[in-house]
Formats: C-alpha cells, sequence, structure tokens
C-alpha cells in the first residue's frame, strides 16, 4: 500500500504529465520561430515588441508567455492600468530554454498525426512513437543537467516528454476498458487483451519501465504504483482532449488564429468532446459530494421555501440532472412528496447533438424532464421560451452549471469600462487580445444577464478558475493550473481567479452562500470552487 507521501509524489508526477502536454508545444514553437533566443538575448521585452517582430498575434502568444511563466521558465508581468504585458528571463530561462529543442520528436508526432488512434494504426507513426517509448530508458536523449537549478529544469523537460505518451496512452487504454476491475486485480497476458499482443506488449513494457507493472515470465501484473495511475486515468481526460488544439499551436501563434473556428452546426474542431466528457466525469465525483450537500440543504425545507425544480444550464449528456434527481428523490424530504409536489427538470444546452444525447439518457434513466436548446449568453430568451412553451417561470427554478459561464460567447462590453482588473490571467478572442478590464466587465454583464433569474433560489456553479503564475511556479506538481489555463486559453474561454469571480458576482447583486461554499484545493492554490449564489437578503438587486 502506498503511503501518503508516496501518493502525493505520483500525483505530482500527473500534474507535471499535463503541464507537459499544453507546454510543450507553445515551448516548441517559441523555439522554432526564434523568439526564444530573442527573449534569451534582451533579458526583458514586451509582449507588442515581440508580436512585431515575429508576426506573432498577441492573444496566443499571451497565453503561451503566460504558460511558460506558470512553469518558473519567465517571469510574467501584467499591468492592468496601462494594459502592458512584460515578461524577462528567470534563473530558470537559459536551462530550460536550451532544452526546447528536445521537445521536437514528440511534438511533430502530435502535429503530424491526427489522433492517437492513428499514431498506432499508422506504421510511420506507431514507429516514432515506440522509438520514443524506448528512448524514455535513456531520458529521451536530454543532455546532463548542472547544479540544482539545472537538474531541476531537465527534470520538468523529462516529464513534460513523458506526459505526452503517458497521457494519450492512459486515455486510450483506459477509455477501451484496459484498466477494468479484472486487468486491475490479476495477472494477465498480451494476448488476452489485444489482438495485435506484440504491440500491446511494446506498450506494456514501456508502462513497466516506468513502474506500473510487475513482469514475470511474460505475464504482467499492476504494481500499486500502477494502479494509483490507473484508478486516476480521467485526470488526463480533459487534457488530452485539447491535443486537437496543441496540434495547431504554431498556427495558432504565428499562423492562422481562426484555424480551429468550426462553423455552426460542424463538429467542433479545438477539442476531442466524447473524451472532454468522459475526463470531466471521472473528476468531478468529489465536486459532486459538495453539489449533493448544497441539494440537501435546498429540498428539505419546507416545500413553500423550496424551488419548483432544476434547471441544468449546459446539460451535456444529462448526467449532471440525473445525479441532481437522484439525490433529490432519494435524499431529501421533497423525495417523500414528489407525487403531490411534482419537480420541474430542465436540461438546456447550445448544442443540438448534446441535446439528443441528453434525452435518451433521461429516457434510459426513466426521468421526465424538459430538454430545450439555450444560450448561455441568453437567459432572457430562455425565460422567454420556458413561459411561452411550457409555462415555466425560470426564477422558480434552481438554476445549475457545470464549468460553463467560462465558456462563454465573447461580447465586447457596450459601454466604456471604467474598471482597473486584478487579474492576472491572459485571454483571446480569434487571436486578439483581450485586456483584463475587458473580460471582467464582460463578465459583470454575463452576471447582471442571469440576476433576475437566481435571485430567490440561486445559482449552483462549479467554476474552473486561474491563478497567478508566480504561485503556479513556486508550486510544481502541485497544481493543474498551467495545463488548464493554456487549454482554455488557446480556445477563447476565460477563467479568472476564483477572487476575481466572486467580486464581480457580487458586483452583479449575487452573493455566495457562505455555509455552502467550496474551493478545491482547500488552498490558495484553488482552482475549482462550488457556489450557490444568491441575491441579497431582501431580494432586490443591488
Amino acid at each position: 500500500m502506498l503511503s501518503k507521501r508516496e501518493q502525493s509524489e505520483l500525483r505530482g508526477r500527473i500534474f507535471r504529465h499535463l503541464d507537459g502536454i499544453a507546454v510543450a508545444p507553445v515551448a516548441y514553437a517559441l523555439h522554432q520561430s526564434k523568439m526564444a533566443d530573442r527573449i534569451l538575448q534582451v533579458g526583458e521585452i514586451g509582449l507588442d515588441a515581440l508580436c512585431s517582430e515575429f508576426g506573432a498575434y498577441d492573444g496566443y502568444l499571451n497565453v503561451g508567455l503566460r504558460a511558460l511563466a506558470a512553469q518558473g521558465w519567465l517571469d510574467y508581468r501584467v499591468d492592468n492600468k496601462s494594459g502592458e504585458v512584460t515578461v524577462a528571463t528567470t534563473e530558470n530561462t537559459e536551462s530550460a530554454f536550451a532544452l526546447f529543442p528536445h521537445l521536437r520528436e514528440v511534438v511533430l508526432l502530435h502535429r503530424e498525426v491526427e489522433n492517437f488512434n492513428g499514431i498506432l494504426q499508422n506504421s510511420v507513426g506507431r514507429e516514432k512513437f515506440f522509438q520514443l517509448l524506448a528512448a524514455r530508458e535513456e531520458d529521451f536523449g536530454l543532455p546532463p543537467a548542472e547544479g540544482k537549478l539545472g537538474e531541476s529544469v531537465r527534470e520538468q523537460i523529462l516529464y513534460h516528454i513523458e506526459g505526452n505518451l503517458v497521457g494519450p496512452l492512459v486515455v486510450k487504454l483506459a477509455m477501451g476498458g484496459m484498466f477494468h476491475k479484472y486487468f486491475m486485480e490479476a495477472s494477465f497476458r498480451a494476448e488476452e487483451y489485444h489482438e495485435d499482443h506484440l504491440v500491446f506488449e511494446k506498450i506494456l513494457d514501456f508502462l513497466f519501465l516506468l513502474g506500473w507493472f510487475k513482469k514475470k515470465n511474460g505475464t504482467y501484473q499492476f504494481t500499486d504504483a500502477g494502479l494509483f495511475f490507473a484508478k486516476r486515468a480521467s485526470a488526463y481526460g480533459v487534457t488530452v482532449s485539447y491535443l486537437p488544439t496543441f496540434r495547431k499551436a504554431h498556427e495558432l501563434l504565428f499562423g492562422d488564429p481562426t484555424a480551429l473556428v468550426s462553423r455552426p452546426g460542424q463538429p467542433e474542431k479545438h477539442v476531442d468532446r466524447e473524451m472532454n466528457v468522459w475526463g470531466s466525469g471521472g473528476a468531478h465525483s468529489a465536486y459532486f459530494k459538495k453539489v449533493d450537500e448544497i441539494i440537501v440543504d435546498l429540498f428539505n425545507r419546507p416545500v413553500n421555501e423550496q424551488p419548483k425544480g432544476v434547471l441544468d444550464m449546459g446539460c451535456g449528456n444529462g448526467a449532471f440532472l440525473i445525479h441532481i434527481f437522484d439525490v433529490i428523490e432519494y435524499r431529501t424530504y421533497r423525495g417523500k412528496i414528489l407525487d403531490q409536489h411534482p419537480l420541474i427538470l430542465v436540461g438546456a444546452d447550445y448544442n443540438e447533438s448534446a441535446l439528443k444525447v441528453t434525452r435518451s439518457n433521461l429516457i434510459g434513466a426513466d426521468i421526465w424532464a424538459k430538454v430545450v436548446w439555450g444560450d448561455i449568453g441568453r437567459p432572457d430568451l430562455l425565460a422567454q421560451n420556458l413561459k411561452e412553451d411550457y409555462g415555466v417561470d425560470m426564477s422558480e427554478l434552481l438554476n445549475t452549471r457545470t464549468f460553463l459561464d467560462h465558456n462563454r460567447i465573447w461580447e465586447k462590453p457596450e459601454n466604456p469600462v471604467q474598471r482597473e482588473s486584478s487579474s492576472t490571467g491572459a485571454f483571446a478572442y480569434r487571436g486578439k487580445r483581450l485586456n483584463n478590464n475587458l473580460v471582467e466587465e464582460n463578465l459583470l454583464q454575463h452576471f447582471k444577464k442571469w440576476a433576475p433569474y437566481i435571485q430567490r433560489f440561486g445559482l449552483l456553479v462549479i467554476e474552473l478558475h486561474t491563478i497567478d503564475p508566480k504561485l503556479a511556479a513556486r508550486n510544481i506538481g502541485k497544481t493543474t493550473a498551467t495545463a488548464y489555463d493554456t487549454t482554455h486559453g488557446l480556445s477563447d474561454q476565460f477563467i479568472v481567479e476564483l477572487d476575481v469571480f466572486l467580486r464581480v458576482a457580487e458586483e452583479a447583486g449575487l452573493y455566495p452562500d457562505e455555509r455552502l461554499h467550496a474551493k478545491f484545493p482547500n488552498s490558495d492554490l484553488a482552482t475549482i470552487s462550488v457556489n450557490l449564489l444568491k441575491g441579497n437578503s431582501s431580494g432586490d438587486l443591488v
């Protein structure tokens, strides 16, 4: 059995792998463009100057530079009063930049092969992949480091390359059933799992090298460390699902910033949505415990003080709505009187495909609900449709959503912005940098749109957040911030710090119920929060 210290070290390895999946393509793009050399040469330079000299798009370059800063390889400074961004070298810059060329093979592998299945099915891709797996035994050819700082940076790069191999591999195996209870508890041979057992044996040997398996007489069995990773395979899912974005990192920074924009009705280009949903579902169980506490609190009250039902905006595949219904039915007072006081359930989503899946899953769960099209940026339209089509007053429902507010469609604030943001974030839309003051004002307008409908029963929201890159750099292996900032920044999403999120909500007259607030982790490194946001005690807008 693993000790707490050993578990912490392995969890840190997962976080470093995620860092690498996000950072490697950006770092190699800066190396390939010679921008890394320029930064090292001058020591300090502004974002505008770099864009002018190298023809880069300031929005996505800003995201990329901030990601390197979160790894401790640059000092990133944003002046929200002037709008200027400056980067400067740190004590780790030279060591890190010198190793960027060694990212080439793994970055090109992902860039040249459309998806991970393609790597294994394409003979050229498969050969390159297995060459990289074999190279792990020699630390991927990384040169020896000088001093403690150099060794620390070398270790980061090593884990970054390893993560670009392990992450997609683990996700493929997990989604394919490799981490089924049978394989996790028993010893097995490669031919028991895969028809191409020679290929699969090479993969198992790589994982054996990493310490995930014991190997004896051609049979494999998980070690405690291997079981730790296998049980947390979904932790890789969200970041790996953004490989379509990372493959285009160089193009987004220096070529076509609209390369991943999908037309209405087209499949998303920037993310593997099925994988994203799978990864999200596996990672959300810890947050659902807090959600359950909030649901039980609300629906155990006298029935006249309860919401008439629940509206889940961005319902996805309906899983969250089904979960909420089950909690209400089996764990609350309301669940005992559903015949007399039926629960109104509404699943809303912008994606028609998601609505079809939600309908199917709700039917399969024998749950009756209204499934409607909705835009998170147009609550007024959703409220109008619910009233006209179903006679439902949206303000009488508990509104919920998970990881959606940061993914709202960008709208430029109508009025001149008079604020000075406190965010350290890097935000972009179609490659163009968005001033942090604008992003805060946009968030305020977003909350104000929803405020009339969530005054009484509130908005139950699970949201993603960024942290200061300096804080991330001091806590390598302890946070997912670098990965999430990069995935979301390069795909036009707007995650702000927790304190910024709550302060702007309060500006809109929405206040968190402090009894029900939670953040994960419960420290300054919090990148996820659960809140019930409601109007003030008088029920009036502030």
